[in-house]
């Protein structure tokens, strides 16, 4: 069996990791909200939504595809908590979440050097 040369090191950081692992509930919550994000049309929307309040019709202008689609996205977006809706009369307008969704926005685009 082979030993690693910094097996001492290696087992503090294991066991540091062990500690501070979020629990699985958590772990399934945060992997909702990279898969509701990894869908261009989605990623696009909030993209959007960074500007503001928008009705479907207008996020339909500003992302592109159809009423439908978007709608679709919409509600993906919404069960990932990512976004909110309100009624406005006849209207449903949607907005960001929080301020954690724009601030996870600037930090990937950060992280690969885009601009927002």
């Amino acid at each position: 069996m082979h030993t690693c040369d910094h097996e001492e090191l290696h087992h503090m950081a294991t066991e540091a990791a062990k500690a501070n692992m979020p629990d699985e509930e958590d772990v399934g919550r945060v992997a909702a909200v990279f898969k509701a994000i990894s869908e261009p049309s989605r990623l696009k929307i909030l993209f959007a939504l960074r500007q503001g309040e928008m009705c479907v019709y207008h996020i339909v202008e500003a992302v592109g595809g159809t009423q439908s689609a978007v709608s679709h996205q919409l509600r993906m977006l919404r069960e990932a908590r990512m976004i909110k809706a309100r009624r406005d009369g006849q209207n449903i307008v949607y907005s960001l979440a929080d301020e954690h969704v724009l601030a996870v926005l600037e930090l990937v685009c950060t992280h690969v050097n885009c601009r927002i």
